[in-house]
């Protein structure tokens, strides 16, 4: 009884239009950020500083598989981004049909989501701080510029593929078209999560790994794969950067024939 009374509730808040188009963008804005949240979870794990052993063994365990999955699941994102980036095709993420990718879209949003909540609450717990390589003294404008396009890139990448079919099935029951107002929304909330965090120690994925190579201290696949993430990042900022200026030259090379078109009928009316 409780629970159809729960179930009658809900169904009255997602047909109130006035309620679930606010909560739509929403949850559609902060599933997004998990993506960038996991990037910056894995800066922080790659200067972290364990001060005494863990706890438990579950929290042992969980801090070093963590970062592995959650560099796994980051690799495919990044890599299909690149992929779409340069073909314009969902090709390894779209199903034959649209029920396979929704359980492909499920699953990929729970395991990050759990991958990151977990993730943040372990190291609280452990008493991990950040160790001081000189993070992001040496950066350059321009390096920055191409990662944030990069990973905003990623970042909307992971929105329509995953995160909007879930959110999609869930509040309207279908696929539905995307609205000005959620780009705005993300993108918003991407670039405050940037000046707030990110721009200052995201670059720790590659910092770590070009301070320990110049001092002779071995580091291990993490570190590796962490810098590779974030070239990975800053190659799909490249192709944006690239397919746009060639899109401002396809608009400039459509504009002149109209002037010289105009221009030579202008001619023809005074003869």
């Amino acid at each position: 009884m409780g629970w159809e009374k729960w179930e009658q509730k809900g169904k009255r808040f997602f047909l109130n239009p006035i309620l679930r188009i606010p909560f739509y963008i929403f949850t559609l804005t902060l599933l997004s950020l998990l993506l960038p949240l996991s990037f910056l979870l894995l800066a922080r794990l790659s200067t972290a500083q364990y001060p005494s052993p863990p706890p438990s063994f579950i929290l042992s365990v969980f801090l070093n598989i963590n970062p592995a999955l959650l560099q796994s699941l980051l690799s495919f994102v990044s890599v299909t981004a690149l992929v779409y980036g340069l073909t314009g095709q969902f090709t390894l993420l779209n199903g034959s049909t649209f029920q396979p990718r929704l359980h492909i879209a499920w699953l990929f949003l729970c395991v990050l989501q759990v991958s990151v909540g977990l993730g943040i609450e372990a190291i609280v717990v452990a008493g991990v701080w950040p160790e001081d390589y000189g993070v992001g003294r040496r950066s350059m404008l321009v390096s920055r510029l191409v990662f944030f396009i990069g990973l905003h890139e990623t970042m909307l990448h992971w929105s329509r593929t995953v995160v909007r079919p879930v959110v999609d099935d869930t509040i309207f029951g279908a696929s539905r078209g995307e609205w000005w107002i959620e780009k705005v929304a993300v993108s918003a909330s991407f670039g405050a999560l940037w000046m707030w965090r990110l721009r200052n120690e995201v670059e720790a994925l590659v910092r770590v790994v070009e301070i320990k190579r110049e001092l002779l201290i071995g580091f291990g696949m993490s570190d590796f794969i962490s810098w590779w993430l974030y070239y990975l990042t800053v190659a799909i900022g490249l192709v944006r950067i690239v397919k746009g200026f060639i899109w401002f030259g396809k608009v400039l090379l459509c504009r002149r024939p109209e002037r010289s078109l105009n221009c030579s009928s202008g001619d023809d009316d005074k003869v």
